[in-house]
C-alpha cells in the first residue's frame, strides 16, 4: 500500500472531492466562492484548506442547507446533485452532513433564552419530555440512510478514500450565559445532541471502512464560549465574518489540517 504522501509525490495530484452541508461549506467566511453563490460556499472552508496541505485538485460541491438528500437530488436549480461530482478517478473523499437532516440549528436556536431563570423555558425540558429525547431519536432514525449514503459514495468513488467528518465543540458543557444566551442546562443539552451525531457518524463510518475525522477535540478552548480571538465556532452573535454557529475561518483552518493529517496517516488501497 502508498500512502497518499508518497502517492501525490510521484504520480498526479489527489483528486479530491468535497461534499456536505454548511459545515463544510463555511458561509460567510471570505473570500466567497463565486460558482455557486446560492451554496455560500466559502474559498476558505476545510475542503479547501486541506486541499492547499496535500497539494490535491480540489472539487468542492459542499453547500450550505444540504441533506443527504441532497447527495442524489438537486439542491437548487442548476446545482448537480453532489455525488455528481464523483468518478472512478476520485482519490479523497471528505463528507459532513446530518445536521440539517437532524434538524440541530433549528433545535440550537430553540435553546436560546435572552432572560436568566426562572424566566423561560428549558429546550431541553421541552425535548425529552415523556422520557424520549426526540433530537437523539432523529438522528439515529436518519443513521441507516448515511449509511446507504455512504454505500452510494463507494460506488461512485471506488477507488478512495473517505473521511467523515464530525460536527464539533460548539458550547461547553454549562454554557456562559450570558455571554451566549443559553442557559447551562440547554447548552449541555445542546452540545450532547451535536455529540451524539458525531457519534452516530463515527460508528456509521467505521462499518463502512470510512476514516472518522474528529473535530470535537480540536475545538477543546476555541469553542462559542472562548474569547473572540479563540473561536473557532462562532456564537448566536458572530464575532468574526461567519454564520453564526459555524466555522470561522480559524476553525476552518483547524479542521483542513485535521482532515489532511489524516489523510496522509492513510494507508492507500485503490
Amino acid at each position: 500500500m502508498v500512502s497518499p504522501a508518497v502517492a501525490a509525490e510521484s504520480t498526479e495530484p489527489l483528486e479530491y472531492v468535497a461534499l456536505g452541508d454548511s459545515y463544510a461549506a463555511a458561509p460567510l467566511v471570505p473570500p466567497i466562492d463565486p460558482s455557486n453563490l446560492l451554496c455560500l460556499r466559502s474559498l476558505a472552508d476545510y475542503p479547501h484548506i486541506a486541499a492547499k496541505a496535500l497539494g490535491a485538485e480540489l472539487t468542492d460541491v459542499s453547500c450550505s442547507g444540504a441533506t443527504a438528500e441532497h447527495f442524489t437530488a438537486s439542491q437548487y436549480p442548476g446545482t448537480k446533485p453532489q455525488l455528481d461530482a464523483l468518478t472512478k478517478e476520485t482519490d479523497v473523499v471528505s463528507i459532513t452532513i446530518g445536521g440539517n437532516d437532524a434538524g440541530l440549528v433549528p433545535a440550537a436556536l430553540g435553546c436560546v433564552n435572552l432572560l436568566a431563570k426562572p424566566l423561560g423555558s428549558s429546550c431541553a425540558a421541552r425535548n425529552t419530555k415523556g422520557g424520549v429525547d426526540i433530537v437523539k431519536a432523529g438522528i439515529d432514525a436518519w443513521a441507516p440512510k448515511f449509511a446507504t449514503t455512504l454505500d452510494q459514495v463507494r460506488q461512485r468513488a471506488p477507488h478512495a478514500e473517505v473521511f467523515v467528518i464530525g460536527y464539533g465543540n460548539y458550547i461547553r458543557p454549562g454554557g456562559c450565559f450570558p455571554t451566549q444566551p443559553i442557559w447551562d442546562v440547554d447548552a449541555t443539552y445542546i452540545q450532547g445532541a451535536t455529540s451524539h451525531l458525531s457519534a452516530v457518524l463515527r460508528t456509521t463510518a467505521e462499518q463502512s471502512g470510512a476514516t472518522f475525522v474528529d473535530t470535537y477535540s480540536l475545538g477543546i478552548g476555541h469553542d462559542s464560549c472562548a474569547a473572540p480571538a479563540d473561536r473557532y465556532i462562532e456564537g448566536l452573535v458572530p464575532a468574526h465574518v461567519a454564520t453564526p454557529l459555524h466555522p470561522n475561518a480559524n476553525g476552518s483552518k483547524a479542521i483542513g489540517r485535521a482532515l489532511a493529517a489524516a489523510v496522509l496517516s492513510t494507508p492507500r488501497t485503490g
